[in-house]
């Protein structure tokens, strides 16, 4: 049991999450180290949502109800974090959901789809047996859904992912990412990058769609950029106070 009074309580929460879903088997070993590579640059942040965050948060709410077929991908460590909140956010943009995971034995596929569905989801794409390729990514990754990833215009790729990220990008596909390391390959290759955690992002998302707010034009490079000024001004003020 974790005391609300530990200074970590929300990071050390969300990494029991992932360890109980490891156990359970939603979540994979390499999961863990995912979401410790998230908590170092969750550190960097501050921790919180940060002004361009909220700002791409924005934006990616407007895509995802502008788009004709919106997709939430959706793995492991995602249903295990916020399983509820993601399927929200896709009854609130009328957007499928998807399971796409790296490690894809199809048992934990089901695991997935089944968590999604205790949280509310209707549907969930993703299991098979049928599956399109995406072309050139020869791991599971590309295995996508003929009904989901594959037709969709706009996709949420929650969590870094940067193969996938570029070869959806090639395909012609508006992808979102929420990645909290803004000099990924997942960040740097998206069309939309979100710096920010998931646990915050997707919440916030879903009440800028309850707002029903309208796609603007963006420059995802400034976003990008925007974070690292941030980071950069935090790190100074930290020294400074030492």
């Amino acid at each position: 049991m974790i005391p609300t009074s530990h200074p970590r309580f929300e990071s050390l929460k969300q990494r029991e999450k992932i360890e109980q879903a490891v156990e359970n088997g939603i979540a994979c070993l390499p999961g863990l180290i995912a979401q410790g590579r998230g908590e170092c640059f969750d550190y960097l942040t501050g921790e919180e949502t940060i002004p361009s965050a909220l700002e791409a948060e924005r934006i990616a709410a407007a895509l995802l109800l502008d788009a004709r077929h919106p997709v939430i991908s959706v793995n492991g460590n995602v249903a295990a974090l916020c399983a509820q909140e993601v399927v929200e956010l896709a009854k609130k943009t009328n957007s499928l959901l998807e399971v796409n995971i790296f490690y894809g034995e199809q048992d934990r596929r089901n695991m997935i789809a089944d968590e999604l569905a205790k949280s509310g989801a209707d549907r969930v794409l993703g299991t098979g047996p049928d599956f399109k390729e995406v072309p050139g990514l020869e791991s599971n990754r590309g295995l996508v859904d003929p009904e989901g990833i594959w037709k969709a215009d706009v996709v949420l790729v929650p969590l870094e992912d940067g193969d996938r990220t570029e070869a959806l990008v090639k395909m012609g596909k508006t992808v979102i990412v929420i990645d909290l390391n803004p000099l990924s390959r997942t960040a740097r290759t998206a069309s939309l990058t979100i710096v920010d955690n998931l646990v915050r992002a997707i919440p916030n998302m879903t009440k800028f769609a309850e707002q029903n707010v309208k796609a603007t034009e963006f420059d995802n490079g400034k976003i990008i950029a925007d974070s690292l000024v941030h980071i950069r001004k935090r790190l100074d003020s930290l020294v400074k106070d030492r």
